[in-house]
């Protein structure tokens, strides 16, 4: 196979890309077709995937954690590829990168209408999303952008627990959840251009697996940064300490001072979220931490944190993180008992 023939596999990088994500795609995909006959036969293979690094510009620069990152060549010297890879492109949970990727957007747009294939990973969905690429399609990205999806890009169905989007690849477009879901699309992507074989053998020697339980075991409540109501403020410092008392909601509403449709409205503005949503979210965070670090029964750690019904707790809790509230203890608490 020459390298003309060879399936072209660009990852789009940039100054906010984590490293990992970037060389560990990198890696993975370049090892296709030479690494297992090399560990397993000690022969040698060709390389069955032309990959490459782009960037803004071609000039050398330092990604997260100060890695070194070598472009081979700029967005705008490259006009055809089989596939874009979009790497994590981080921006803070409640700032959409308006502007701040316009050559690399724009870049996008001219790959995706050429009839490449283009894809992304974490937080990398949101370039898609500037692009106009995921109007009125669902994607994958990190569970912690949930909130700037729906307020910055409400054309857009973000599926918190997806960890790869592939409803919109005929459409060529797949989108890949946080952080490591790029084990997922690398292989993801192996499989299509390369056939299950290589994909199969791939995973043996990287030892990838699937996400088969989703995002949300792994994801965690997030919060706006602090706002300008005193109030509001007030009542989330009572809430913080206090979720697991009864009827919260009244409580904090009286605190208030407000009526209580005023309270919810200005609640609302501040957080995001509806003071009950608040409280859930609260409540199912404690009972997360128990679980990982008490040996407490699943029901005394529902009312712990609130909950007197304990079919209702457990059946919150499974809509929240995904898993059983004994799944998610079977999960997590063996990583925090090692530390």
């Amino acid at each position: 196979m020459t390298a003309h023939q060879k399936p072209r596999i660009a990852l789009l990088a940039a100054r906010e890309t984590s490293p990992s994500i970037l060389y560990g795609l990198y890696d993975v995909l370049l090892s296709v077709g030479p690494m297992w006959p090399d560990m397993t036969a000690a022969e040698t293979g060709d390389p069955r995937l032309d990959v490459s690094i782009v960037a803004a510009t071609a000039e050398p620069f330092r990604c997260f954690g100060n890695i070194l990152v070598e472009p081979h060549a700029a967005v705008r010297d490259v006009d055809a590829v089989e596939a874009v890879v979009v790497c994590d492109m981080y921006t803070p949970i409640d700032v959409p990168p308006r502007g701040k990727f316009a050559e690399e957007v724009a870049w996008l747009r001219r790959m995706h209408e050429s009839g490449a294939l283009v894809t992304s990973v974490c937080s990398g969905s949101l370039l898609l999303a500037e692009a106009g690429l995921l109007d009125g399609r669902s994607c994958a990205g990190h569970w912690a952008y949930r909130d700037l999806f729906r307020f910055a890009y409400p054309r857009i169905r973000f599926g918190q627990d997806a960890i790869l989007d592939l409803s919109s690849e005929p459409q060529g477009l797949i989108t890949a959840g946080g952080v490591t879901s790029w084990h997922d699309l690398a292989l993801h992507l192996i499989l299509r251009f390369c056939g299950p074989e290589q994909a199969a053998q791939t995973a043996k020697v990287y030892l990838l697996a699937g996400h088969e339980d989703g995002q949300l075991p792994f994801s965690a409540m997030t919060r706006r940064p602090k706002s300008d109501d005193a109030v509001i403020n007030d009542c989330l410092a009572w809430i913080a300490d206090n979720y697991a008392s009864p009827n919260p909601v009244s409580a904090m509403t009286e605190r208030s001072g407000l009526h209580r449709r005023t309270f919810a409205r200005r609640f609302l503005a501040a957080t995001g979220s509806r003071p009950i949503d608040h409280v859930q979210a609260l409540r199912i965070e404690g009972a997360r931490a128990l679980l990982e670090t008490a040996g407490e029964a699943v029901d005394e750690v529902g009312y712990r944190v609130g909950y007197e019904d304990p079919t209702f707790f457990r059946r919150l809790f499974k809509r929240t993180t995904g898993l059983t509230p004994a799944a998610y203890r079977r999960k997590f608490a063996p990583i925090v008992a090692a530390a």
